[in-house]
């Protein structure tokens, strides 16, 4: 399997939409969200765009940027 196709699961879609989802209800741009996470705008950008995946870790503080519960985040890309 290609390193890529892993990155476009159904459940990484649905993780992915959440994810954007939650960073435009707490009125966030890329770009502030990348300053709460001290990592470049374009790493949010290729996140939302299904370009990287995040890890365990990335995710949960991207979680905690947000504000939001990752439990949620995950129950989203499960269902």
């Amino acid at each position: 399997m290609k390193g890529g196709k892993s990155v476009i699961s159904e459940e990484n879609k649905r993780l992915c939409i959440w994810l954007k989802r939650q960073r435009q209800e707490k009125g966030h741009t890329m770009r502030s969200l990348s300053e709460l996470l001290g990592t470049p705008h374009s790493f949010i950008g290729k996140v939302e765009n299904q370009e990287r995946r995040l890890d365990v870790v990335e995710f949960i503080r991207y979680c905690q940027a947000l504000e939001v519960d990752p439990a949620e985040g995950l129950r989203q890309a499960l269902n």
